[in-house]
């Protein structure tokens, strides 16, 4: 079994234009860390809470110095300047950076062509509020997914709100934007990975009943409006979470988060 490649793939197709050249500011100790990790060389740099002025903890302390080593600028800020970079919630750190680049469809063609298993991916269909798309990247993260895919129209985008709310895997998860959604399923099945929607319908099949073939893509949408008739369409399989009580419907990240597990919990580690 072929281990998941640490660092994302950083081709141009696929990307927004324009917004990718403006550094921005990424904040919070897991974000930060997981940067100089996978892409260190995109730090411009970082901003550590003075220890003068409060006093500081290991982790900034191991930042820091990761980030000297690595011949990143670095410099002492207080807490009233650090929350003007990047909001109260930066815990004492924030890089300056150059945003990551998504991939793209060729790049995506790429990444299926070298797996040596049946890849698992997870595919987000609206969902443009950066909180729920970080905590579907932290999700698909842990559950061993090899990419998320998103449209390139309609979506949150990898923002510093995103990233931070991914607690790192905003870096380590391969991730791809692409411009026709119903193609990209159709070259999917094509290449034979079946494609699960997640759906409230009357042809959905339970959760904890469903079986999945080697090779799936689970299709997730935004809570309220769910997946676009056209993806449905498409879909091989609709699959429902079980609800047991007066909730009809769960927020997309924690939907996501029982979907994958489920299916990791079936064998697809």
């Amino acid at each position: 079994m072929s281990k998941r490649p640490s660092a994302p793939p950083r081709g141009k197709s696929g990307s927004r234009k324009g917004a990718m050249d403006k550094p921005v500011m990424y904040s919070g100790i897991h974000a930060v860390e997981s940067l100089l990790r996978h892409r260190p060389e995109a730090v411009l740099e970082l901003f550590v809470l003075d220890r003068r002025a409060e006093r500081g903890e290991a982790r900034l302390d191991a930042l820091m110095q990761q980030a000297l080593g690595q011949g990143i600028a670095v410099q002492s800020a207080r807490r009233e300047s650090l929350e003007k970079l990047a909001g109260p919630q930066n815990q004492g750190v924030v890089a300056r950076a150059r945003p990551r680049v998504p991939g793209g469809e060729s790049e995506l063609a790429v990444l299926l062509d070298g797996l040596e298993r049946p890849p698992l991916l997870l595919i987000l269909e609206g969902v443009t509020d950066p909180h729920n798309l970080g905590a579907c990247l932290r999700s698909a993260d842990a559950a061993g997914v090899d990419a998320v895919i998103v449209p390139r129209r309609h979506a949150a985008g990898l923002t510093p709100v995103a990233c931070r709310s991914a607690a790192g895997a905003a870096e380590s998860l391969r991730y791809f934007e692409v411009g026709n959604l119903a193609q990209l399923l159709a070259a999917l099945q094509e290449r034979g990975i079946r494609v699960a929607g997640a759906a409230l319908d009357q042809r959905s099949v339970s959760l904890f009943d469903y079986q999945p073939d080697p090779g799936l893509a689970v299709v997730m949408g935004a809570e309220g409006e769910g997946l676009r008739r056209l993806t449905l369409e498409r879909c091989d399989d609709l699959v429902s979470i079980p609800m047991a009580g007066d909730v009809q419907s769960l927020n997309v990240s924690v939907a996501t988060g029982v979907m994958l597990f489920h299916l990791r919990a079936r064998g697809r580690s």
